[in-house]
């Protein structure tokens, strides 16, 4: 099944050329970089030209690559909006891809996240005490599993000191223990674990000093992929230790606004050069050389194939209803689908709820859901959810007993 899924043509250059390759799993993308030694890096974007520098890089490198959208970063940015070009972008590259809420603030985040379309999601508790941490983070991968969706969690805890990211994460560092982390494990049942070991959030002042045997006896503990939030200023050495003791993602932002902050603040010489699109023409092609610098120091370059082969592709499922009424006018079927609507759509995993009636009235059907899961495994989670079980029981199936309903797959070329 998985191979027919990931059938392309390659040119001569050995590029993958497809037509809507798939997002892939999350937690496969960073399996295959823990087994294999190296780690796949979580670039936050903030606009187009993060977008499009990110995904240039890791398709001239063939590179796995996380696209990563930190709630922190919200006051910059229209979600939804950003979400959309984040997704097109990320179906149309020829190297598997997956997107990532980072720094989630509450559930809610993380729902509306896997609506928009990320396939991981993170809520950051590591400011909370441990139980609380636990508590918090359970309920996430409760839910998230019910949608095939990735959960990184993190315990210990990384500061600001200097930039964006810094203002932020305030306080002292908390570094992660061997011990509450097989705690914390154990009972969230988490796919990844972000730790802190002396990285810093933001600009990193003076030289870092990581404490790797701490990470070392994480690793050997857990045995998971752990994360690395705080990329920025760390040296070619550190990255390589890093991942030598089980880092198998790398967030990094602090280092690519720095270089768009350099391109657009260069002194204007003409007139034509302070116009706003030639500020920002070649803030995307300066993220690219500094993506393409981590992935051929993180070890990414040219995993892309292995990936697509070993990871299960990122698929929307329609959930296709039509139907008949019996008992209720014309006017009490569409309050009903209405309401169904409003109801249905708050669903964790699911997408878009549409809903119509057929344009010829002689049609043998005359009404229609069609709902999209974000994933094969909301089948089950939306079916037995207690909204949807509701609203089947009292106000749907007591009226529409003439009805048709299928799970469809798309068909990939």
């Amino acid at each position: 099944m998985r191979s027919k899924l990931l059938l392309a043509f390659k040119n001569s250059n050995n590029i993958v050329m497809g037509n809507d390759m798939p997002i892939v799993n999350m937690k496969d993308m960073l399996k295959h970089a823990y087994e294999n030694n190296y780690a796949v890096g979580a670039f936050d974007v903030i606009n187009l030209e993060f977008i499009e520098g990110v995904i240039t890089a890791a398709e001239q490198y063939q590179s796995p690559v996380i696209l990563s959208l930190a709630e922190s970063h919200f006051e910059y940015f229209n979600f939804c909006l950003l979400m959309a070009a984040i997704e097109t972008a990320a179906k149309k590259a020829t190297v598997p891809v997956a997107i990532h809420l980072d720094h989630g603030k509450k559930f809610d985040s993380a729902v509306e996240a896997i609506r928009l379309g990320c396939n991981g999601v993170m809520i950051d508790a590591s400011d909370k005490p441990l139980q609380e941490n636990i508590r918090l983070t359970s309920e996430l991968v409760t839910m998230a599993r019910g949608c095939g969706v990735s959960v990184e969690g993190e315990l210990g805890y990384v500061p600001g000191v200097e930039g964006v990211d810094a203002q932020q994460h305030p306080g002292e560092i908390k570094y992660t223990t061997v011990d509450e982390a097989k705690i914390y494990c154990d009972k969230t049942g988490i796919d990844f674990l972000a730790v802190s070991i002396g990285t810093v959030h933001g600009r990193m002042q003076g030289k870092p000093n990581l404490d790797f045997q701490r990470l070392k006896e994480i690793n050997e503990a857990l045995g998971i992929p752990l994360v690395i939030h705080g990329g920025t200023g760390l040296e070619d050495q550190q990255f390589k230790t890093l991942i030598e003791h089980g880092v198998a993602k790398i967030n990094y932002y602090t280092a690519l606004e720095d270089i768009a902050s350099i391109e657009i603040n260069q002194p204007a010489k003409t007139s034509d050069e302070s116009r706003f699109p030639n500020r920002v023409k070649n803030i995307a092609s300066e993220i690219r050389k500094e993506v393409i610098r981590c992935m051929q120091l993180w070890g990414s370059e040219g995993r892309a194939q292995e990936v697509l082969e070993y990871a299960s592709p990122w698929q929307n499922i329609e959930h296709l209803i039509i139907y008949n009424v019996e008992g209720i006018s014309e006017q009490d079927t569409i309050k009903m689908a209405i309401k169904g609507k409003s109801v249905l759509e708050k669903i964790p995993g699911v997408r878009e709820v549409f809903i119509g009636e057929s344009v010829k009235k002689k049609d043998a059907y005359r009404y229609t859901w069609l709902v999209r899961f974000c994933n094969q495994a909301v089948i089950d989670s939306y079916r037995e959810h207690p909204d949807h079980v509701a609203f089947a029981d009292n106000l749907f199936r007591p009226v529409a007993g003439n009805r048709i309903s299928i799970d469809y797959l798309e068909i990939k070329p």
